[in-house]
């Protein structure tokens, strides 16, 4: 099946082929880890996650290359560290490792290759060198900077013009620049700031330099896919693109580039003063990761996307839903007398869905037409097959991948609180099929309930 993506730089939709089928290779902007991720940097770790997992059906695992780095020097790192009185190995240690936690938690796949950018320090300053030589670039007051003229075609991918990106690139109007819209290579540290020696003095790699060495340190100077937010097409990989090409002219550094859509939350920008800013980690104290791996994916990716408390609430009443579904596999096994097994067939409805633009909020009303059908069914052969066609939905889009029972037992009262909202709303709508399953999930798990003037409580049995 044949895969179509929306190619930024290209500004429409097109059929995916790799340079090599056999080695797929996609590069996505990972965390600058000052702080622990919040839900916008979230959506990304899940769209990538979701295309990295189709690259794989497509082509096989050893097939594929997925590179996501780690930005671990950088004057947000150093502004907070001195904020904290911290150490800056120290909160870049416990920032990165809350940011594995986070990520685990919402069901992604770990990178092959996690670069650090400190550990390509030798790289970038061989490509400033040859940016240097190549006089795309030159040295002025201990800083080295991207001469933005040398580069005819500057701005393709954004498709700002030149007083557009000046302003939206926030450069510093220095007296050494030649032109105000050049950005920095490298920039001189202070002794109580991290720095390296170089061919320019002690200092430190513009944030744009890191990614354009480490892609191609780990995927080569030309590789299929990169990708991140929109938030970062300018100026962030304008200034990749301008970087990679100049110095190596002859490749095509990356050939699509992906981006997913903004991200709101409650219906306004994020931020703190307005009480709508959510950490994952935080959110993770109240909601299942799955849950908000769900709301992610209930949006396109390319579309912007209202990140509500109330959408993952309704995100975990649909896993709810799904997992009673496969909940009804076992039994129908135990009837049908055959083995069970983790092989399950893709269904051609979700497969159409997600490899057309990852398009998820089709696949998972495909998904909840399995559903429907493992409960309309009459036979075993008829659960199997419909319980077998979610579950291989699912995992393609990276959920419902845990046992049904641990699902429901995981959370403890807080699940079985959730379970009795949603038949007492399905009794309010007159779904009485709906509230019976839900009931009978529940008696199979040892809660009886008990419906009386004051509402419905539960107990547990044995």
């Amino acid at each position: 099946m044949t895969l179509y993506i929306h190619n930024s730089y290209m500004r429409q939709k097109e059929a995916f082929s790799p340079i090599d089928r056999t080695n797929v290779r996609m590069y996505v902007c990972g965390p600058t880890v000052y702080d622990n991720i919040h839900i916008g940097n979230a959506r990304p770790l899940v769209v990538f996650d979701v295309l990295t997992r189709l690259l794989r059906n497509s082509y096989g695992d050893a097939s594929v290359t997925y590179v996501r780095n780690i930005t671990d020097v950088d004057d947000k790192i150093i502004e907070r560290a001195a904020e904290n009185g911290e150490d800056i190995g120290a909160l870049t240690a416990r920032t990165t490792a809350n940011f594995h936690a986070a990520a685990a938690a919402l069901g992604c796949l770990p990178p092959d290759v996690e670069p650090r950018a400190t550990d390509h320090i030798g790289q970038m300053i061989d490509l400033i060198e040859g940016l240097i030589e190549k006089e795309h670039a030159y040295a002025a007051k201990g800083h080295v900077l991207f001469h933005v003229p040398t580069m005819p075609d500057y701005g393709k991918l954004s498709g700002r013009n030149r007083d557009q990106m000046v302003a939206g690139a926030r450069v510093e109007v220095a007296p050494y620049k030649r032109d105000p819209a050049d950005f920095v290579l490298w920039k001189p540290s202070r002794d109580d700031q991290p720095g390296w020696d170089s061919p320019w003095g002690r200092g430190r790699p513009g944030w744009h330099l890191e990614c354009s060495a480490m892609s191609a340190e780990h995927l080569g100077r030309s590789f299929d896919i990169h990708g991140g937010g929109v938030d970062l097409v300018f100026p962030h990989h304008e200034n990749e693109i301008a970087q990679s090409r100049c110095a190596h002219p002859d490749e095509s550094f990356a050939r699509y580039w992906v981006h997913n859509g903004y991200l709101m939350s409650e219906g306004e920008k994020m931020s703190k003063s307005l009480g709508n800013f959510y950490t994952v980690t935080d959110l993770l104290d109240e909601f299942p990761g799955e849950a908000l791996r769900l709301a992610l994916l209930k949006s396109h990716y390319r579309q912007p996307l209202d990140f509500t408390k109330d959408g993952v609430r309704e995100a975990r009443q649909e896993l709810n839903r799904f997992y009673r579904a496969l909940a009804m596999r076992k039994p129908a096994l135990v009837e049908a007398d055959v083995l069970d097994t983790d092989v399950y067939a893709l269904p051609h409805d979700v497969t159409d869905a997600v490899y057309d633009d990852l398009n998820t909020p089709l696949a998972l009303s495909c998904l909840h037409a399995a559903a429907d059908a493992v409960f309309a069914a009459e036979t075993p052969e008829e659960v199997l097959n419909a319980t077998g066609a979610l579950k291989a939905g699912g995992i393609l889009l990276g959920l419902l991948q845990a046992d049904p029972e641990a699902w429901f037992q995981g959370d403890g009262d807080a699940a079985i609180d959730a379970l009795i909202a949603e038949r007492i709303a399905a009794r309010a709508e007159k779904n009485f099929a709906l509230a019976d399953e839900i009931r009978d999930e529940l008696a199979a798990q040892g809660i009886v309930l008990e419906d009386g003037a004051g509402g419905t409580t539960w107990r547990r049995e044995g």
